[in-house]
């Protein structure tokens, strides 16, 4: 469920190439008034100025309440003298356009406001050509949070039959909930919820924090949005990759075996009712995504299909209860997020194919692994198996500038994580 309105979502997001992608979940034709938010192709740049971002984010100043004699008071509380004060050292960011004056952030004096015109549009425009175009953009909260998404027009199918679509997820934000961000992703974001699995997703990103001096990084900014040129180059490198691991009928069983203990006579006593109906259905129901479900059946015998097994079963087939790591999960096979699968499907296939395996493919993680992810600092780990072909290093962010780390040695499938996500 997303946090805004279906009207909101109708009537202040953009929608492109429905012609090939569908319409998004939350259209509805009786919310949009004259005017439709989905686009047959691509969305034209001037739309998303005149319908979105036509207003600025202006800086008004703050006042808070205090008491006062009755000489300098200008209203009254409760029967008491009240008097406002200037906050000086605090700025209020609001729209140009909002007469109510409500307040979308407020801040210290040395946050740099970012325009979306400025840093989504004129930053992306520069890539706008036959191969790329907007594909999606929006507003949230009110206007506080904002993205413009780039697309390739068609889907790549990898010779394996993995289908995604590379895209460039430019968004950020005058809440304070996310510095300026310019990411590649997999995920089609159409709203708050696929903003949030398309930022998850593990990938090469860049951000600009709205410090005073943030506008000195607008250059290298528009040099690091080529990265959405390198993305179906890399993934299909992934999938091929994982798709060379073979997995044979015997260790699939004994990969059922230790991810799905079966349930023996003690065991049987001790549960009842719900708990031992869906102990004994998880296995069954895997078994048969493996060997017959079309979104999993075409990479069996594959380790991509064991992991696409999981993801699938999490996904759109597991317990409410566990459907917060369902989302995490998701589409983690899909978009080559290897690096944040959760610990224990990791763990149970490496040790299965460690074991029986006599192939050069082993399945061992990197001593001491670190985690993935974004971290206190706000810092960005790329995980290696995002390295492109012929390059030594893979790019990653550490606060708006481009860093290297290892690559993955040759031969070997992505690390697993080292703790459960």
């Amino acid at each position: 469920m997303s946090r805004e309105s279906l009207n909101w979502l109708n009537t202040n997001t953009l929608i492109g190439f429905t012609n090939k992608r569908g319409t998004a979940w939350h259209w509805r034709a009786e919310e949009q008034g004259e005017r439709s938010n989905h686009y047959p192709g691509p969305i034209p740049l001037a739309d998303v100025q005149e319908r979105l971002f036509h207003w600025q984010a202006d800086t008004r100043r703050v006042a808070v309440e205090v008491a006062a004699r009755i000489t300098e008071a200008t209203h009254s509380r409760l029967g008491l003298p009240m008097r406002w004060t200037v906050v000086e050292d605090r700025q209020a960011i609001c729209r140009s356009d909002d007469t109510e004056g409500k307040v979308m952030g407020i801040f210290g004096q040395g946050y740099q406001r970012h325009q979306y015109r400025e840093w989504l549009l004129t930053t992306v425009a520069n890539l706008l050509d036959d191969d790329l175009s907007i594909s999606s953009a929006g507003l949230l909260r009110a206007g506080a949070i904002a993205w413009v998404e780039v697309s390739m027009p068609d889907t790549i199918t990898t010779p394996e039959g993995v289908t995604f679509r590379p895209n460039l997820l430019a968004t950020t934000s005058f809440d304070g909930s996310i510095s300026t961000t310019y990411k590649r992703t997999v995920t089609d974001t159409v709203c708050d919820n696929t903003r949030a699995c398309a930022l998850a997703e593990q990938g090469q990103e860049f951000k600009v924090r709205h410090t005073a001096n943030s506008r000195a990084q607008l250059g290298p900014a528009r040099q690091a949005l080529a990265m959405v040129h390198t993305l179906a180059q890399d993934f299909a490198a992934e999938v091929a990759r994982l798709c060379a691991v073979r997995v044979s009928g015997s260790q699939w069983r004994s990969f059922l075996d230790s991810h799905v203990p079966r349930i023996d006579a003690e065991t049987s006593r001790l549960l009842t009712g719900r708990a031992l109906t869906l102990a004994d259905a998880k296995r069954d129901s895997l078994d048969t995504l493996y060997r017959s479900d079309p979104r999993v059946a075409p990479w069996a015998g594959t380790a991509h299909g064991v992991l696409q097994t999981i993801n699938t079963y999490e996904h759109h087939a597991g317990t409410v209860r566990g459907g917060s790591r369902a989302e995490r999960n998701g589409l983690k096979t899909i978009n080559g997020d290897f690096d944040r699968l959760d610990r224990r499907t990791w763990t149970t296939l490496r040790t299965v194919l460690d074991s029986t395996s006599t192939s050069p493919h082993s399945f061992r993680p990197r001593a001491s692994p670190s985690r993935g992810g974004a971290g206190p600092s706000g810092s960005f780990r790329v995980c290696s198996h995002c390295t492109p072909a012929g390059l030594d290093t893979a790019p990653t962010r550490s606060k708006g500038s481009w860093v290297t780390a290892p690559t993955r040695r040759p031969g070997r499938l992505p690390r697993g994580p080292s703790s459960d996500r």
